[in-house]
């Protein structure tokens, strides 16, 4: 049977849209060097119009030099053409790109949502209240523990505490007196001579210099212990 009505072909697969693009590609760069190759010979007949004086001769440059012009406007417009065919493949192109990664999203998210939904079933938000009054509880009988230990041994508890209050107001009062006298405290302040001196029985000490000998002793001195110079009187 397959020798009388063949083997049936398998069908290519169609072009991707990356062959489609290449191939119009190599077709627009062939045009382009045809437009090359007319330019060069608009330009050759360009210099013989030039250089060939008005007449039969100079109209066949030019006739010439039109069919040229005529062949590079096709070439022209196959180009523009080729130009929008690639554009549109690209538009295409990236509209197919566009949809691979959204769906590559979308398969993604599905993975992370089915993790995410097994995760959530071992945790509970009962659990974590239930845990938290707990930790709450916990703190707050730590915190009567280490009262507890650190209460004094030594304090009584049946002290007043107006008490307290006054006789920490006489201390203040006392201590106000002490500061008193120029700002100095009573236990640095010099002692008494005279209590010191009645105590060890010792003469004082002479005050201001030593008169010598041989000195009235009830002439008047000046502030240091000198003679005091006398005053003349002022006459009228």
């Amino acid at each position: 049977m397959r020798r009388v009505f063949g083997a049936k072909k398998d069908k290519e697969p169609p072009p991707s849209l990356n062959d489609a693009s290449d191939r119009i590609n190599k077709r627009g760069e062939t045009v382009d060097e045809k437009i090359k190759r007319l330019d060069g010979e608009l330009a050759r007949y360009k210099e013989q119009i030039k250089k060939t004086r008005p007449g039969p001769a100079q109209e066949a440059v030019k006739a010439r030099a039109m069919r040229v012009l005529k062949q590079k406007r096709m070439y022209e417009g196959q180009r523009d053409m080729l130009y929008n065919q690639t554009f549109n493949l690209d538009q295409v192109a990236f509209a197919s790109e566009g949809i691979k990664d959204a769906q590559q999203t979308m398969s993604a998210l599905k993975s992370a949502n089915k993790e995410l939904k097994g995760m959530m079933k071992t945790v509970k938000i009962q659990d974590i209240d239930n845990l938290q009054d707990e930790m709450m509880d916990m703190m707050d009988i730590s915190n009567e523990i280490q009262e507890s230990l650190g209460r004094s041994y030594s304090v009584p508890d049946d002290i007043d505490e107006d008490d307290l209050m006054g006789e920490l107001d006489a201390l203040e009062a006392d201590m106000g007196q002490e500061t008193e006298g120029e700002g100095v405290p009573s236990y640095l302040q010099p002692d008494n001579e005279s209590d010191l001196n009645e105590e060890l029985n010792l003469p004082s000490a002479p005050s201001g210099h030593a008169v010598p000998s041989g000195r009235v002793n009830n002439q008047a001195v000046d502030e240091y212990g000198f003679p005091a110079v006398p005053h003349a009187s002022l006459r009228n």
